[in-house]
């Protein structure tokens, strides 16, 4: 069914982290190690220090000492939680179907160097968040699964491989490409009818002429497909992703025009709720492609949603004071 096109303003849209393709464990013999090296401060900014020059440090594939085993298991999660983690999520995605390269390529939203800007600040909850939720909101939105209990050892050995990619970034500092950069509008308005051709053209020989996944490939819609309230249900934020990151052999190939008519038609496909999704945003302020209700905001063009099978375990509450 033809979908009515509709256009999109993204002066107003928010870089948030959410799922398209998987990738498998690094080879470090073709990965560079990183040279730099923290010591003191001038400013905020730590001596030796250079977004230009930093590279992550690359995982060592046989691990000696329990940190760097904990390490090791926190990459090989994030590669297969669908595998390592089965009751923790509701998706057919790994971490890294949107965290490309290991959370190593830039503007596929990288993991490289988060851990040194958390605790922060989140306007979707807001309130100031550990990284642990931050991580939580990745199993709950973008896998459609259920949170994992921050003193877990699982969640201790994500957090610990992704202090390790981002050793040798000071507190608060930023790397290049973070999150993901904002293409241009295309001259027409976003078409999700249009979008279909350039689906069963680029993107069905991975994901399937359902949009389900195959193989290694990830469900784009369905059950088993990212959530509502993922980032990448936003039509700016999925046509940003798929214009720099896909076709996965030959990312940056489409358009403007291309990426955003094939985001406005996987966007609108039916996928799975996010139960509380109203009080996100709670004091207003939800970029305006957000596809459901919250506070001072309709939802744009809001797709059919399944139930969640566990409710209560997909929702992460923004931390509470002792002192109530």
């Amino acid at each position: 069914m033809r979908r009515a096109p509709h256009s999109f303003s993204i002066a107003a849209a928010l870089l948030v982290a959410s799922g398209l393709v998987s990738c498998t464990l690094q080879d470090s013999s073709n990965r560079a190690d990183s040279s730099a090296v923290v010591s003191g401060a001038s400013g905020s900014r730590a001596r030796g220090w250079s977004p230009d020059s930093w590279r992550p440090p690359v995982v060592d594939s046989t691990p000696d000492d329990p940190l760097e085993v904990s390490i090791y298991r926190g990459l090989s999660i994030i590669t297969h939680v669908r595998d390592s983690l089965p009751a923790y999520t509701g998706s057919n995605l790994n971490c890294t179907s949107c965290h490309l390269d290991e959370g190593r390529r830039g503007n596929a939203i990288p993991l490289v160097g988060v851990f040194a800007r958390y605790p922060a600040f989140n306007q979707r909850m807001n309130a100031v968040v550990p990284i642990e939720d931050r991580i939580n909101y990745c199993f709950t939105r973008s896998l459609s699964g259920s949170k994992l209990p921050p003193d877990s050892r699982e969640m201790q050995d994500i957090v610990a491989y992704l202090s390790y990619i981002s050793r040798g970034v000071p507190n608060g500092e930023h790397v290049k490409l973070e999150g993901i950069a904002t293409i241009p509008p295309a001259a027409l308005p976003a078409d999700s009818a249009r979008g279909r051709a350039v689906f069963v053209n680029n993107c069905a020989r991975c994901h399937g002429n359902d949009g389900t996944g195959m193989g290694p490939f990830p469900a784009l819609w369905g059950p088993r497909s990212f959530s509502v309230g993922a980032s990448m249900a936003r039509l700016e934020r999925a046509a940003s992703f798929v214009q720099r990151n896909m076709p996965w052999d030959q990312p940056g190939r489409l358009s403007n025009q291309e990426a955003w008519d094939v985001a406005a038609y996987v966007t609108s496909q039916p996928r799975p709720d996010l139960p509380g999704k109203e009080t996100d945003w709670p004091t207003g302020g939800a970029p305006p492609d957000v596809p459901y209700d919250t506070k001072g905001h309709k939802a744009f063009h809001p797709p059919k949603l399944f139930p969640r099978a566990n409710p209560a375990a997909a929702i992460v509450s923004a931390p509470a004071s002792v002192r109530r």
